[in-house]
């Protein structure tokens, strides 16, 4: 059945579902459509829009348009209160961020509805990576974690505190800038990355499936994951789905191959073979599957598959609390890939990739390899989110308002890929003209203000009104923000106050200077201040309390 691996009131919403968007065949890729459809199917999407906006409607749709519209990239939020396309002020612009709601579960399943990239084999590919909105100096903003950012050089990685969100998105065939962004997640304090990412993938999936981008007998749908991801959990948290994970390992890994066949004797079984360890080519067997390929980027492309190895799990971290039974063994198939050279790096480092998938054959291993190159389109994506959309110029104090207007960014990137057909190439005079069908988002949107015009506009017009008293002059601010922590959150249960921690600490020192009485060490092996430091302070306190009651009585 199609929806087998659902459960049953899936099923039934799935069938059930009817999506209010008005335009037909929403398969994966559609075949190639003329202008008058392309400019219904933006219309369509653009009215669908509006309706998610259940609050502020009209300033949050204009404030889409101005994204799409401004003249070069954002580069603060109030500047596009200047844009044509924004017929409000200012003060409209930071209410509809700030106090505007947006039905975040039906503009996912608007964005779910649109075609897909189509690939030759007729399978979806997905990518899920982490990109960060640094806010280093909100202190008053809450729920931020530190995030790993990259410096300049080889080793300069840093922590720095922001908001970082995990984001799903559909991979184009072939080298391009283009993808289609499916959905965003922002990761809390409390949350666990890998479950969140797990159930955020098994969320698209469903709604895919209920779109009718794929149906029982298709391949299955292909998910990329760079480092940084337990993609081995990730495999055991998404099994039953028709989904294929492929992730990449660090290099100091260590798997292991099938146990073998027990030969009798005593004791308990062996659950784990012969071991691979990623960085000592000694412990390699001669790999399953070996092929070569001439790559006009990379040079030769050398990969090596082995089937079936598994990580050896224990009882720690993220499976502490595992209780059904024993620990799994979630076999997969490991590819090291080698390449002669790579854009600035004439001697590359071979990366080293694991796949849910077992028993792949030659083109199998080749399909997965050349699906985790393309993995970094999204690369391209979230620099046109931060460098051309503005998506992390604004300085948002409420972590709700910085996920709404990431939904905002989302969908005016979705606007852009459906209005790729309609633009025209407006090229500045010292760049190369581009063929037909691929321009990129970035030329794309200087064409959108003529675009606009076509699909029209739902919003309404703006009210006449004068602004505000605001606060008085002179006046002060009698509600402060509160300041948040940077970070994970404790455990419950396990978290303590800091007049427990100060008795823990007294505690333990009351008790080495009592140890120190008792067994007749000198008072000179351990320092005059441990024993006498609280002592003399106390005389200190009690002699200025003393004198300070002498001048009262003095004065009075």
């Amino acid at each position: 059945m199609i929806f087998g691996f659902l459960s049953q009131n899936l099923k039934t919403q799935a069938v059930a579902v009817a999506f209010s968007i008005a335009w037909p065949g929403s398969e994966v890729e559609p075949r190639a459509e003329d202008d008058g459809q392309a400019r219904d199917r933006l219309a369509a999407f653009r009215g669908e829009l509006y309706r998610c906006f259940t609050a502020r409607a009209d300033a949050l749709f204009e404030l889409a348009d101005a994204v799409l519209c401004a003249d070069g990239p954002v580069k603060t939020l109030v500047g596009l209160s200047l844009a044509p396309e924004h017929q409000r002020g200012h003060g409209a612009l930071y209410d509809a961020v700030n106090c505007g709601r947006v039905e975040i579960g039906r503009l996912r399943r608007a964005l779910a509805c649109l075609p897909l990239p189509r690939w030759p084999d007729g399978r979806i590919r997905l990518a899920v990576d982490v990109s960060n909105w640094l806010r280093p100096d909100a202190a008053t903003s809450p729920d931020r974690l530190f995030c790993h950012v990259y410096g300049r050089g080889k080793g300069n990685a840093q922590m720095i505190p922001g908001w970082p969100y995990s984001v799903v998105a559909a991979l184009e065939p072939g080298r391009t800038s283009w993808t289609a962004v499916l959905d965003a997640v922002r990761l809390g304090p409390g949350d666990d990355e890998t479950e969140v990412t797990a159930a955020q993938v098994r969320e698209v999936v469903t709604r895919l499936v209920q779109a009718g981008h794929w149906h029982q007998g298709d391949p299955d749908i292909l998910v990329v994951f760079d480092a940084g991801y337990d993609v081995t959990r990730l495999a055991y948290l998404l099994a039953g789905l028709p989904v294929e994970l492929l992730g990449r390992l660090r290099s100091d890994r260590v798997l292991y191959f099938p146990a073998p066949p027990r030969r009798g004797g005593r004791g308990r079984p062996s659950r784990h073979g012969r071991e691979l360890k990623l960085a000592d080519e000694s412990s390699w067997l001669v790999p399953a599957v070996t092929t070569t390929t001439q790559t006009t980027r990379y040079g030769t492309a050398v990969a090596r598959a082995w089937d079936r190895l598994h990580p050896r799990l224990t009882h720690r971290a993220a499976w502490e609390d595992h209780d059904d039974g024993e620990l799994p063994i979630i076999e997969g198939t490991l590819i090291r890939l080698q390449v002669d050279h790579l854009p600035g790096d004439r001697d590359p480092r071979p990366v080293w990739l694991w796949a849910s998938r077992t028993g792949a054959s030659p083109q199998e291993v080749d399909r997965l390899w050349q699906a985790f190159l393309r993995r970094f389109d999204l690369e391209h994506t979230f620099r046109l989110f931060k460098q051309v959309l503005g998506w992390t110029a604004p300085k948002i104090r409420d972590a709700g308002a910085a996920d709404r207007w990431t939904w905002l960014i989302i969908v005016c990137h979705a606007q852009l890929r459906l209005a790729r057909a309609l633009a025209a190439d407006l090229r500045r005079p010292w760049e190369r003209p581009a063929p037909p069908g691929r321009l990129t988002p970035a030329r794309v949107r200087r064409g959108f203000r003529n675009i606009r015009a076509l699909t029209g506009c739902p919003a309404g017009a703006p009210k006449p009104g004068k602004p505000g008293p605001g606060r008085p002059p002179g006046s002060k601010n009698r509600r402060p923000a509160g300041r948040h922590d940077v970070g994970k959150n404790r455990e419950q249960g396990t978290a303590k106050t800091g007049q427990q921690q100060a008795d823990g600490l007294n505690g333990k020192l009351s008790g080495l200077r009592f140890r120190n009485i008792r067994v007749g060490a000198p008072p000179a092996a351990f320092g005059r201040h441990d024993a006498d430091g609280p002592t003399r302070q106390a005389t200190g306190r009690k002699r200025q309390e003393r004198s300070a009651r002498s001048c009262l009585a003095a004065t009075s």
